[in-house]
C-alpha cells in the first residue's frame, strides 16, 4: 500500500447502492487504497444530536448550545465514543465517499445526522482532502434540468456540495449519480456500475482534479474561518 486511505459512508447492505460500495472497494482495493466502511444502519448510528454526544458535564446545561459544546467536547477530547471513532477514521483518509438513496432531494436522515454529529464545530473546517457523493434517485436526469419539474440537480446538490463539503475543506469531485433505478432494467443497472467502475479506475488527483467542482469564494475562506 502507498498509504492511500479512503472512507466510505453508506446506508444499507441490501441495495444498489450497497453494489456501486461493493465495486468502490474492489476498484480502490485493487489500486493500492486501504478503504474504511462505515454502514450507518448496522452501526446503529445515532442520527440526532443530543446531550449525550458529550461526556461528563456540559459547559451551560441550562442554556445548552450545541456547538459550543461540542467544539469544547472536541478540543477535551470528551466527545462520545461513536463521533470519535468517526473522527479518527475521516481524519485518516484522503479520500472520503458517500454513498446514497437521495431522499426529498438530500441525504437520508442517518446520514445528515452523520455529518451534524461528526463534523463538530472546530474539528470540521481542516478537512483538506477530497469528497465525493455518489447517489441514486428516483427521477430521470431530465427532471433534475433547469426546465424539470425538479429543477436543476446542481442547485439541489449546492446545500451538500458547497454548505458542507467545501465549507469544511473538502476538494469536492463531481457527483457519481444513478438516473431513475426504479424505472430502468436490470441491464441499464450493471451498465451504470460498469461506468462507475471506469471512473474510479482513474480517481488519482492527477487525473480527476479536471472532476473537481469550484465554488465562488475560495480565495475568502481562510479569512471567514478564523
Amino acid at each position: 500500500s502507498s498509504g492511500k486511505k479512503g472512507i466510505y459512508i453508506y446506508i444499507l447492505s441490501c441495495s444498489f447502492n450497497a453494489a456501486a460500495k461493493e465495486v468502490a472497494v474492489e476498484i480502490l482495493s485493487a489500486q493500492g487504497w486501504t478503504v474504511e466502511v462505515s454502514e450507518l444502519y448496522a452501526l446503529k448510528f445515532e442520527a440526532t444530536v443530543t446531550t449525550q454526544d458529550i461526556i461528563g458535564e456540559v459547559k451551560n446545561a441550562d442554556h445548552f448550545r450545541y456547538a459550543e459544546e461540542t467544539k469544547l467536547a472536541w478540543e477535551a477530547g470528551k466527545l462520545s465514543d461513536d463521533i470519535t471513532g468517526e473522527q479518527r477514521e475521516l481524519t485518516e483518509a484522503n479520500l472520503i465517499i458517500i454513498q446514497f438513496p437521495m431522499y426529498w432531494f438530500t441525504v437520508p436522515a442517518i446520514m445528515k445526522g452523520w455529518m451534524d454529529r461528526v463534523l463538530t464545530l472546530g474539528y470540521a473546517y481542516s478537512q483538506e482532502k477530497r469528497s465525493m457523493l455518489s447517489f441514486t434517485t428516483g427521477s430521470h436526469e431530465s427532471m433534475f434540468s433547469a426546465n424539470g419539474i425538479n429543477g436543476d440537480i446542481n442547485v439541489t446538490l449546492w446545500p451538500l456540495q458547497n454548505g458542507i463539503l467545501h465549507y469544511c475543506g473538502f476538494q469536492v469531485l463531481g457527483p457519481q449519480i444513478f438516473w431513475a433505478l426504479s424505472h430502468i432494467p436490470t441491464e441499464a443497472r450493471g451498465t451504470m456500475l460498469e461506468g462507475w467502475r471506469k471512473r474510479l479506475q482513474v480517481v488519482e488527483p492527477q487525473v480527476c482534479c479536471s472532476l473537481e467542482l469550484h465554488f465562488p469564494g475560495n480565495e475568502n475562506r481562510d479569512l471567514w474561518m478564523q
